[in-house]
């Protein structure tokens, strides 16, 4: 089967929506953010740690599982599933975002048929069409698909903007007529800058294929501003179905979450977690602490007190700055286990905030502890 989406209650004072969405592998609540799996791993952590942290939907990287060990090995494997040994819904993201970082000439570089770009491993001249996308993740088995789309940078004019959107719906089309994964669900992909007519248009544009579920992309590149973040989301929604799910890619910031999904987004993910866990820095609901600092050296209390976390429940601040200042590995995996499970718990909590119809008081609370002793 393919995903299916309920929506069982709207905040009765924003957008915020508690959902459910079915899978082959059980339901899972929204609003949900989703940890990334670039490689099919979650960086430092086994699946039964990142299912501790009460994970949902995990998301992996097309392009690079493409490039290594490629779409045929986990095939062989019996899917992306069994590869990474998850026991639950997995979603691929379509290559895009890498392959245009990689594209040098934007101009030369993208055409029609797709986008030519060098390997950054070896070098090598590729292309990724959006048949090509496609065909890679239904061979990954991924429940969720999304559509191959353009990642245009922030600084993009209005009329490439235009011209982008136009080529990404034709994309979209042709991803689509090739998609032939009976148990994947395919997203569409709203693009269009901080400019209300063209996510409009895009918006628009996309529904009109009928994809099993859309994501609102383009806000999570290099450049961009809260504002113009929250602007894309907010010239977006109302042009997307209610009974099929929103997904705001690549954002994890927890202000950014809880403000995403007052617009009524659905699904996060992003790298930030397990990435600001190797540098040492942790979510607090005071605010990031970063344990490089010699404050924490006799610091014998768990980071957070109010944390269910594995981390917070075994270990404490002076230990974890012990490993990540004499570089061992297990710091990053403790710190990524708290930061994922404080994500995820975010969302938990919204849920509930929505279910009493305080997400606004939610938000005030959150945000005057969290960013009045943010010490990052």
């Amino acid at each position: 089967m393919k995903i299916e989406y309920s929506l069982l209650k709207t905040d009765k004072n924003t957008k915020a929506r508690y959902g459910k969405i079915k899978t082959n592998y059980g339901e899972v609540e929204t609003p949900m953010f989703m940890p990334v799996g670039t490689r099919a791993s979650i960086k430092g952590l086994t699946t039964d740690q990142v299912k501790q942290c009460n994970s949902g939907i995990i998301l992996a990287n097309t392009y690079h599982l493409w490039l290594r060990p490629g779409e045929d090995v986990i095939n062989h494997a019996g899917g992306l599933h069994k590869f990474m040994n998850y026991n639950g819904p997995i979603l691929t993201d379509s290559g895009g975002f890498q392959v245009f970082s990689l594209a040098k000439n934007k101009e030369k570089d993208i055409t029609e048929e797709g986008v030519h770009f060098k390997s950054h491993i070896d070098g090598k001249k590729l292309l990724l069409t959006p048949e090509k996308s496609i065909a890679i993740q239904n061979k990954l088995d991924s429940d969720i698909a999304m559509s191959f789309d353009e990642c245009p940078p922030a600084s993009a004019s209005y009329q490439y903007l235009k011209n982008s959107i136009e080529r990404t719906i034709r994309w979209a089309k042709r991803g689509k007529a090739v998609h032939s994964n009976p148990n994947q669900a395919l997203f569409g992909i709203v693009q269009g800058g901080a400019y209300e007519d063209l996510r409009k248009f895009s918006a628009v544009e996309t529904v009109k294929l009928d994809f099993d579920g859309y994501s609102i992309g383009g806000v999570a590149n290099d450049g961009e501003s809260k504002e113009d973040m929250y602007k894309a989301i907010d010239y977006s929604i109302p042009y997307l179905p209610i009974d099929k799910v929103r997904y705001l890619m690549g954002v994890g910031d927890p202000i950014d979450i809880i403000e995403g999904v007052i617009r009524g987004v659905d699904i996060f993910d992003c790298v930030l977690p397990t990435r600001i866990a190797r540098h040492g820095q942790a979510f607090t609901s005071h605010g990031k602490i970063n344990l490089n600092n010699a404050k924490f050296i006799e610091d014998f209390t768990p980071i957070a007190t109010d944390c269910d976390c594995y981390t917070c429940k075994h270990y404490t601040k002076s230990y974890l700055r012990h490993l990540i200042t004499v570089g061992e590995s297990l710091g990053g995996s403790l710190l990524s286990i708290h930061n994922i499970r404080f994500l995820i718990k975010l969302t938990e909590d919204l849920r509930q905030a929505i279910k009493e119809d305080k997400v606004l008081e939610f938000r005030n609370q959150f945000i005057n502890k969290y960013q009045n002793k943010n010490t990052d």
